[in-house]
């Protein structure tokens, strides 16, 4: 009974698994190739030259311009180079958001908060490129 039992869940884990490799052949990525084929995508449009229309309240902004070479880890943010408070008149670029320089306690601070430190968490660089998908996304308000 027991060698019955065994056999058993042995040939029930190999038909899971023979299963399985059957179902991953037919899963596709979200421009309809192949998981497994190596996807190469055409050169991303450039940036756009004016700024785009937020489509709800408090949307971060986009970024207009590209950011594929700027640094952004623990020890170094490039975007504050420009955007920083003490720099941004200077450099002719918009000011960081004083919600930027709040700790999580709303306290003020004179330098930029830990939990806003990476910019493009919120904010990516705008495009105007076709969405990948279908969206049906419309506007908070049409004024």
């Amino acid at each position: 009974m027991r060698k019955t039992k065994v056999l058993g869940a042995g040939v029930l884990a190999a038909a899971i698994t023979l299963a399985g490799f059957a179902v991953a052949q037919s899963v596709t990525n979200l421009r309809g190739a192949d998981v497994d084929e190596p996807v190469t995508t055409a050169e991303i449009p450039g940036t756009v030259d004016r700024r785009m229309q937020r489509n709800y309240r408090q949307q971060p902004p986009l970024i207009p311009h590209s950011i594929d070479q700027y640094q952004m880890d623990l020890k170094v943010n490039q975007c504050l180079a420009c955007h920083d408070w003490t720099k941004a008149g200077e450099r002719d670029a918009p000011t960081l958001s004083m919600t930027h320089y709040l700790d999580r306690d709303g306290a003020e601070l004179d330098h930029i908060a830990g939990t806003r430190y990476f910019c493009n968490q919120c904010h990516v660089p705008q495009a105007d490129a076709l969405p990948l998908v279908d969206n049906i996304f419309q506007p908070s308000s049409t004024d």
